[in-house]
């Protein structure tokens, strides 16, 4: 196991004026050698914590004078200390299985992890779970929790997670309900595997067995052309429109029995069955809205000044993997975690999750221009300008972009050749995909990149938008942020 590594000191905070340095390996507070970043924030949220600090072959405790609840002014490498644990689950429908060689390690990680579950909204299936996590989870309040359902009969969850503990491991799920933890599910639709009747003996299982969830969500299946699995095949339009089918029969049987609709369908499945997404109304809060449930109509929302709220920017794919590995981070992420956590934070991370803003809303010096993150020349004051975003992306702002009138603002829509298959969210978005379609395009033209495609500044690929042939503008990934961008 790891110790906590100090990435940067708040000027002026406890840590700083107790003498605490960039570079030091905090061993143990108060004793304890915390195991993640959710112990490390209980234990730094005491009053005059005791620092046993590593400083290049010295050991040093350092006493830390605050109150409770102040912020130590800490930022540290990971979010896990000791060892991630890893997804013992083989299922065909995994994108990890998916991805292309020659990544960073980092992402071909497969976890099943509940602290991970916590902190970022990974989903878990709970088949590694023990009495021990349990037991942490209701002491330490860590809620909410996302869990992959996929199928209720125990034959059919074992077959899609290949993992006989499949169906057993569901008990799990009843028992963290009974003490009162929040819980998101989901189910991934494999043609053929999971829908049908499938789905709806899974819904109508959940109405009986786990009511009290806090919604579920029904996704489809992603394929690369990495794909290998003969299972595993496209979701035709005609059986998209039967699982929206299927999710509004149960929404209006979970109406009369719950009073809430519980489950929607991603807004893949409408683009896939060519139908319009529901009303704002239905989609209840947007419980859902990271996993791909109402993001069109939160961003046409927020797009048209309507929304309370904006959801700003975006976490990444994968945005964890990088900061739970012994690979250096391109940027340091924040301690600050959600429910008690909050308020302990110091670099203000918000409220839903371990999650960073991952870059500045700023422009991108091209290739050549000596990289990294910079204000860059931008073109001339009213220069035609064109939004990048996926194939699917650009279905939902296209008649947004259009309604404003403006023929010197397009949407560009970018192929993913990377991933291909049926790969089509802006958030896998590539730098690769990106400089091919850029490097036809006009230099003297403005080019809006939404943030949800970067993870620590770097896409997917492990290019950054300075590798790219056009500069470009990074905007935190919601319509608000578009609007003003467009109107700027």
């Amino acid at each position: 196991m790891s110790a906590p590594r100090v990435l940067a000191v708040a000027p002026g905070s406890p840590a700083a004026l107790a003498g605490v340095h960039v570079g030091d390996e905090v061993v143990a507070v108060d004793g304890e050698r915390p195991r993640d970043i959710i112990r490390w924030t209980w234990l730094t949220d005491e009053p005059d914590p005791v620092l046993d600090i590593a400083r290049g072959g010295l050991e040093l405790s350092i006493e830390v004078e605050k109150a409770a609840g102040e912020p130590l002014g800490i930022d540290v490498h990971s979010a896990l200390f000791d060892q991630l644990r890893t997804c013992d689950n083989h299922c065909e429908f995994c994108f990890i299985y998916q991805l292309p060689p020659g990544m960073r390690k980092s992402l071909y990680l497969k976890d099943d992890d509940y602290r991970l579950s916590f902190l970022y909204g990974n989903f878990t299936t709970l088949t590694r779970f023990t009495e021990a996590d349990l037991e942490r989870v209701i002491t330490e309040g860590l809620s909410p929790l996302n869990v992959s359902i996929h199928a209720f009969d125990p034959a059919a969850r074992n077959d899609l997670l290949r993992n006989r503990r499949g169906g057993p491991s569901l008990r799990w799920l009843r028992a963290l309900l009974d003490h009162g933890i929040e819980v998101h599910g989901q189910i991934v639709c494999c043609p053929g595997l999971n829908d049908g009747a499938v789905l709806d003996e899974t819904l109508a299982s959940v109405l009986e067995h786990y009511p009290e969830l806090a919604s579920i969500c029904v996704v489809p299946l992603g394929i690369s052309r990495f794909n290998t699995e003969p299972r595993m095949r496209a979701t035709t339009q005609a059986e998209a429109a039967a699982v929206i089918d299927c999710v509004h029969d149960w929404q209006e049987v979970y109406l009369q029995v719950l009073g809430r609709r519980l489950v929607q369908a991603s807004d893949e499945y409408y683009l896939l069955a060519g139908r319009p997404f529901p009303e704002p109304e239905a989609y209840e809060g947007f419980a859902m809205h990271e996993d791909g449930v109402g993001m069109a109509r939160t961003f046409e929302l927020e797009f048209s000044g309507r929304a309370a709220t904006s959801t700003g920017p975006q976490s990444g794919f994968f945005a964890w993997a990088d900061t739970t590995t012994d690979e250096p981070a391109a940027a340091p992420a924040p301690i600050a975690v959600g429910g008690r956590y909050e308020a302990a934070g110091d670099y203000g991370a918000p409220a839903e999750g371990y999650r960073a803003i991952r870059v500045d809303e700023r422009a991108v010096e091209p290739a050549g221009s000596g990289g990294g993150v910079a204000v860059a020349l931008k073109p001339r004051k009213g220069a035609p300008t064109a939004v990048l975003t996926s194939t699917a992306g650009a279905a939902i702002i296209t008649p947004l972009v259009e309604s404003l009138g403006r023929p010197t603002v397009r949407v560009l829509p970018v192929e993913n050749r990377f991933f291909g298959g049926t790969t089509s969210v802006t958030g896998l978005m590539v730098g690769e995909d990106l400089a091919r379609v850029l490097a036809l395009e006009p230099e003297t033209h403005r080019y809006l990149l939404p943030d949800v495609c970067l993870s620590g500044g770097r896409f997917l690929d492990g290019t950054s938008p300075a590798d790219l042939p056009r500069a470009v503008e990074i905007i935190p990934t919601d319509g608000a942020a578009l609007r003003r961008a467009l109107e700027a």
